[in-house]
């Protein structure tokens, strides 16, 4: 656990986030658990970390996976870490970690095509976007477990069930 609570800004772009209770608290809380509870890179330790959550569409999603990962479509979370351009990072004071964006279309599409709260849905994407500002990754599987252990013992901490294993409705 980290002494210094970190600084989340939450910025609703799209109005129809505001339909979903709480959604300003529920992301701070989310971030801020993950943050806390997340093995930091040395850069961080001991410093004051900001991140901004930026609660956009699928629209603004599309025009920046478009513009910076030359994918034309929009996705569920986009994250831009600063810590993965590490020369530019001052060695002290407040830490700003980068940006996590989600797109409402997408991310409530998701929620009910598998089955999933879309409150519960919008915190394992604020969870998994957070650890990328951290520079977790899941390209190589033992990168993926160890995200996925983390992103599932935090969600747990936020009431959210293991994401990654299949609902059963027919019980």
């Amino acid at each position: 656990m980290h002494n210094i609570p970190p600084e989340i800004e939450v910025s609703v772009q799209d109005p129809a986030w505001e339909e979903l209770d709480n959604i300003h608290d529920l992301v701070q809380l989310a971030a801020t658990k993950t943050l806390s509870n997340a093995i930091l890179p040395k850069i961080a330790v001991d410093r004051k970390l900001e991140a901004s959550v930026v609660l956009a569409n699928d629209d603004l999603v599309q025009v920046l996976n478009r513009e910076y990962n030359e994918k034309d479509k929009p996705t569920n979370v986009l994250t831009f870490a600063s810590l993965d351009d590490a020369q530019g990072i001052p060695e002290e004071g407040n830490l700003h970690l980068g940006d996590v964006i989600l797109a409402f279309q997408t991310i409530e599409r998701e929620a009910q095509e598998q089955g999933k709260f879309p409150l519960d849905h919008v915190k394992h994407l604020v969870v998994h976007g957070a650890l990328h500002l951290l520079g977790y990754d899941h390209q190589t599987d033992e990168q993926a477990t160890d995200m996925e252990t983390l992103e599932i013992r935090i969600l747990e901490q936020l009431g959210v069930q293991n994401p990654y294993t299949e609902a059963d409705f027919d019980l």
